[in-house]
C-alpha cells in the first residue's frame, strides 16, 4: 500500500526540516515533541509492509515544503510532497509554485486552516486566486481538521472551483462522539462527496471519546464508502502524530480490517490506485519502493 499522509519533522537541528519548533507542538505533546525524521520513518513503514509514502506538510513555512523535497530526493519510497505556499499572497504564491513544480515529486499543497484564525480563509479573492494557479499546475489541495469551522466552506470551495482536486484529509475530522454534531457533518460530508473533483483520507482518525477499533469505526467507514467509493478513498497512518493513540501497525491494522471487506479492485483503489492517480505519483502497483 501507499501511506497517503506521512509526517517528517525536525526540532532540534541538524536536519533542516521544519527549521525548529512548530508553533502548535510543544512539551504538552509528549512522544510527538521530538524529531521525526526519514531513517525512523522507512524503517517504520517497511516492518508494516508499506511501499511508499507521501509527505505532508505540518508546518505553514517555505522551510518545511523545501526540508520534505530534499528528504523526498534522497528516498525513493517518498512517492510524493504536499507541501506549503502563501495561498493569501497570490504574487508569492505563484512564484513559489514556479519554483516547486520544478521537482516532480512536489505534489500538491495544504495550509492549516484548523490554525488558521479566517474562519473565511477559503473564500477570500486572494486564496481562491492561488487556488486557480494550483489547478492549472494540475496540483491538489489538502483540507485538514475541516470539521467544523472549514467542512462546509470547502464544499463551496469545491463547487466554485471545478478544476481543483480537492483532499479531505482525515474525513473531515467526524464529531463521532457527539452524537448532536453528526448530523451538520453528515450533510456537509455528503455534500462534499457529490461533487467529482473530491477525495478524502482514510487517515486521522484517533477521535476523541472513541475507542480505536474496526467496531468503533465503522460507521464513519460506510459512510465514507457509500458517499466517495472505493475510487476516490485513500488510506492514510497521520504518522508520527497518530502514535498518541495507537503504534502505527495497530494504526494500520485497524483500518485495513474495515479496507480488507472490499472486492481485489477496491482495496487496490483504496490502498493504492486513489493515492497515485490523485497525486500523480509514479508508482508501480505492487512494487515495494520502501525497499
Amino acid at each position: 500500500m501507499i501511506d497517503a499522509h506521512l509526517h517528517l519533522w525536525e526540532l532540534h537541528g541538524g536536519s533542516a526540516l521544519g527549521a525548529g519548533a512548530y508553533a502548535w507542538l510543544g512539551p504538552q505533546h509528549g512522544g510527538l515533541f521530538r524529531s521525526y525524521g526519514e531513517a525512523e520513518a522507512r524503517e517504520t513503514l517497511l516492518a508494516a509492509g508499506v511501499g511508499g509514502a507521501v509527505l505532508v506538510q505540518a508546518d505553514d513555512t517555505t522551510a518545511d515544503t523545501d526540508a520534505m523535497l530534499a528528504a523526498a530526493d534522497r528516498n525513493h519510497w517518498i512517492l510524493g510532497v504536499v507541501g506549503w505556499i502563501p495561498l493569501d499572497k497570490p504574487a508569492e504564491a505563484g512564484e513559489e509554485l514556479e519554483r516547486l513544480v520544478r521537482n516532480p515529486k512536489f505534489r500538491g499543497v495544504r495550509h492549516l486552516v484548523h490554525d488558521d484564525p479566517r474562519d473565511d480563509f477559503l473564500e477570500l479573492p486572494e486564496v481562491r486566486e492561488s487556488l486557480a494557479l494550483l489547478a492549472a499546475h494540475g496540483l491538489a489541495f489538502d483540507v485538514p481538521d475541516a470539521f467544523p469551522r472549514h467542512l462546509g466552506r470547502t464544499v463551496q470551495l469545491a463547487r466554485e472551483l471545478p478544476e481543483l482536486t480537492i483532499v479531505l484529509d482525515h474525513l473531515g475530522k467526524p464529531p463521532l462522539a457527539e452524537a448532536g454534531s453528526m448530523a451538520a457533518w453528515r450533510r456537509d460530508f455528503r455534500a462534499l462527496a457529490v461533487l467529482p473533483n473530491t477525495v478524502a483520507k482514510l487517515s486521522g482518525l484517533h477521535l476523541p471519546g472513541v475507542p480505536y477499533t474496526a467496531e468503533a469505526l465503522r460507521p464513519l467507514w460506510d459512510e465514507a464508502l457509500d458517499a466517495f467509493g472505493p475510487e476516490r478513498l485513500m488510506i492514510g497512518g497521520d504518522w508520527p502524530v497518530s502514535t498518541l493513540g495507537a503504534p502505527y501497525g495497530r494504526t494500520l491494522e485497524v483500518l485495513l480490517e474495515l479496507v480488507g471487506e472490499l472486492d481485489p479492485a477496491g482495496r487496490q483503489a483504496v490502498l493504492e490506485g486513489t493515492a497515485v492517480r490523485t497525486y500523480g505519483l509514479n508508482y508501480k502497483a505492487g512494487h515495494s519502493r520502501a525497499h
